[in-house]
């Protein structure tokens, strides 16, 4: 159960998931990417991605709910069924990692991921659906055994026209259908305990008022200091975890 989390951690982790999510909000991405580097010092680090991916259904049901007017579901159904088995292969394969290797896996996917979503904006790409849908096999895999894969969920989903709120919109329906998939896979092996499960409820509990603030914020204010400031966090943060396994 949560007997062996103090009050104190429990707090950290709710007040995390509420700034998490004001920022998934306005950004749409940073809620896998920031809460990795709170749950892996308190839970272990093969506990944060099924924690992640649980309380994802919950986080971007809320997000569905307050942009549902901006989703685009032809691509929420393309991109979720060419995800969806490598989605399932990937998680089954994040099993099987030990605590050092999955912490030095978060690490490293945490700090290559802020500059590829430059990147991916950099290049402007442009997908057809077709294209979207290929891209989505890679996203998978990514997906499945990894936290913060959002970001390069959100530069696919740019690349084919979509822009501010219907990215943040279509980015969540994918994610909620697709965490489905990684619970049931984390479930099945052993991966999620009770205490776990309670953890990833909290964060979710998290979501509604922080998905409500940023709907507000995002109506008043510029995401681009947050956006900078986030991923000067992730990089930082990534760094640290690489350092604590490697030095462990």
């Amino acid at each position: 159960m949560l007997a062996d989390l103090t009050l104190v951690q429990l707090a950290v982790i709710a007040l995390t998931a509420f700034g998490a999510q004001i920022l998934g909000g306005l950004a749409g991405y940073g809620t896998g990417l920031l809460m990795p580097l709170v749950l892996v010092p308190i839970l272990g680090a093969p506990a944060v991605v099924p924690v992640i991916g649980l309380s994802a259904i919950i986080t971007n049901a809320t997000r569905v709910a307050a942009f549902r007017e901006a989703l685009d579901l032809r691509k929420v159904v393309i991109v979720s069924i060419a995800a969806l088995p490598f989605t399932a292969l990937s998680a089954w394969g994040y099993t099987l990692l030990t605590g050092k290797g999955a912490t030095i896996l978060i690490g490293i996917m945490l700090i290559v991921l802020v500059p590829a979503r430059r990147f991916f904006e950099h290049l402007k790409l442009t997908l057809s659906e077709r294209g979207l849908a290929y891209s989505s096999v890679g996203y998978g895999l990514i997906m499945g055994g990894t936290s913060g894969s959002g970001v390069m969920l959100l530069s696919m989903l740019m690349a084919t026209g979509l822009t501010g709120t219907q990215v943040i919109a279509t980015d969540a329906a994918i994610s909620f259908l697709l965490g489905f998939i990684k619970t049931g896979v984390f479930a099945g092996f052993g991966a999620l305990d009770l205490k776990l499960v309670l953890v990833a409820l909290l964060i979710g509990i998290m979501a509604t008022p922080g998905t409500l603030t940023a709907k507000w914020m995002a109506r008043h204010f510029s995401v681009r200091v947050h956006t900078l400031i986030l991923e000067a966090g992730i990089i930082v943060g990534g760094s640290v975890l690489i350092w604590r396994a490697l030095a462990s």
